[in-house]
């Protein structure tokens, strides 16, 4: 196949090489030709503009910083609408706005070409080993007829819904992640402050059931079924337990701010009557603000969970 990649930076250069590895013809583009050179020296071809990238391309690629940078190269001027074929294929791997990926998914529709958002996770060296998972989203049939060549480029890609839903998807993903990042910093700190080894810490919270379980697989048990009943561990409990960290925060000396508002969530839970309820019954005061209901059939969460309702 005729691909176009453009942006070869960290993500983008290990995904180009492995494209090219896998025998697809290629031709480049990047801000800096200097990031090419290890693709041209390995048969690439380099082409001046994103809009010449994509006039010789069956499938264009992008992998850029963000979103002002995905605007520019699709719809600015030299971009890749105004040189792709009708009937070419867009994804953009980038992490950028879904609702830029709608509106330039929509631009190309009406060129009548295809532009597909596909976000990536997995890290350099995710891109450089092939184990990347894509979030793709836009038509569903063109995606199910690359799929071949997005398995050249990870090993978990999935079709996630309509236009912009991968890229919510990959918000989802990291945000969360960004914030356990500092729910982690802000406990640990507590912890080796009141006096415990940080290794010795470490080794031994994370054989408990927190630290044994895959993080998104927590919201399986109670926030994804919206079911709160029977408790596992009752909120009444639990807010007694975040209680007494906050208090030993505040005797180290310990910022503890994702705490403490951890504990506000419990205790508006509390008010409401919850506190016989499990847990994580807190959780379900986001969506009632949010003015939705979340509510996922448990059976379908327990095949997914041992395996077998995975799709591609």
């Amino acid at each position: 196949m005729d691909v176009g990649f453009i942006g070869l930076g960290t993500m983008g250069g290990r995904i180009a090489r492995r494209v090219l590895a896998a025998g697809h013809a290629m031709v480049v583009n990047d801000a800096r030709r200097e990031a090419a050179r290890p693709l041209l020296e390995a048969g690439a071809k380099w082409a001046e503009t994103a809009a010449e990238t994509a006039s010789r391309a069956e499938v264009v690629f992008t992998s850029l910083p963000g979103p002002a940078e995905v605007e520019a190269v699709a719809l600015g001027p030299g971009g890749i609408i105004e040189g792709i074929r009708a009937g070419a294929v867009y994804f953009d791997l980038s992490t950028s706005s879904p609702s830029l990926a709608r509106r330039i998914h929509a631009t190309f529709r009406e060129r009548g070409t295809h532009m597909l958002d596909a976000p990536v996770s997995g890290g350099p060296a995710g891109a450089e080993s092939g184990r990347l998972a894509l979030w793709v989203s836009g038509d569903e049939e063109i995606y199910n007829r690359h799929r071949s060549l997005l398995l050249d480029i990870g090993d978990e890609p999935r079709y996630i819904g309509p236009s912009g839903a991968g890229s919510v998807a990959k918000l989802v993903h990291n945000c969360a992640g960004y914030v356990v990042n500092i729910a982690l910093a802000e406990v640990f700190t507590m912890g080796v402050k009141a006096g415990v080894d940080a290794f010795t810490l470490w080794d031994a919270v994370r054989q408990g059931a927190l630290g044994r379980r895959r993080l998104f697989d927590l919201v399986t048990d109670h926030f994804l079924p919206a079911n709160y009943d029977p408790p596992s561990f009752a909120l009444r409990l639990a807010h007694k337990d975040v209680s007494l960290a906050t208090a030993l925060g505040r005797e180290m000396g310990v910022p503890m701010r994702l705490a403490n508002l951890t504990l506000e969530e419990m205790t508006e839970a509390l008010n409401r009557g919850w506190g016989g309820r499990d847990s994580r019954v807190a959780m379900a005061l986001e969506p009632e603000r949010a003015g939705i209901q979340i509510r996922v059939d448990s059976a379908r969460l327990r095949e997914a969970m041992a395996g077998s309702g995975r799709k591609g």
